[in-house]
């Protein structure tokens, strides 16, 4: 099971007890590691509410000490430019522009910025400069949602 899976499952159960939304979790490795915790909810997310949610999976963490190494624990919103970690979550956002990083290139291309038109299963169809793409779910590194201020 990868690090990511394993802190998801570790950790989602904790935030959702508390009442909020689990949003995500990145675990970047290196020197000076970082699990960043999203969480989210209807009214918003407060820094009371990611003291509260730091202070619990703190607790897990050194319980189950999952990551061997020194590592720091961030616990925040999604924000306006938030990070799109399940298929569910991309559901929410067709019509939306996303800025999309993948594994490999599709036509020449790892990164790029595009509208989603649809998610059908595990794929994803994105308009980029005209053409839709299809791009398979599991291709995607990295993807945020580009903020409207409109």
């Amino acid at each position: 099971m990868r690090k990511v899976e394993q802190l998801e499952n570790m950790l989602a159960p904790v935030v959702e007890s508390m009442g909020f939304i689990f949003w995500g979790v990145e675990y970047i490795q290196g020197r000076g590691a970082v699990v960043r915790v999203f969480i989210d909810s209807e009214d918003g997310i407060h820094v009371d509410d990611c003291e509260a949610v730091s202070h619990q999976i703190s607790g897990v963490l050194d319980v189950e000490d999952p990551i061997s190494t020194e590592y720091s624990l961030e616990v925040s919103s999604p924000g306006l430019d938030r990070p799109l970690f399940y298929i569910e979550q991309w559901q929410e956002y067709v019509g939306e522009q996303i800025r999309v990083r993948l594994l490999a290139p599709i036509e020449g291309r790892r990164r790029f910025t595009a509208e989603l038109v649809e998610v059908a299963e595990d794929q994803l169809m994105l308009r980029h400069n005209g053409e839709v793409l299809t791009v398979p779910f599991g291709q995607v590194d990295r993807a945020n949602l580009v903020p409207r201020f409109d």
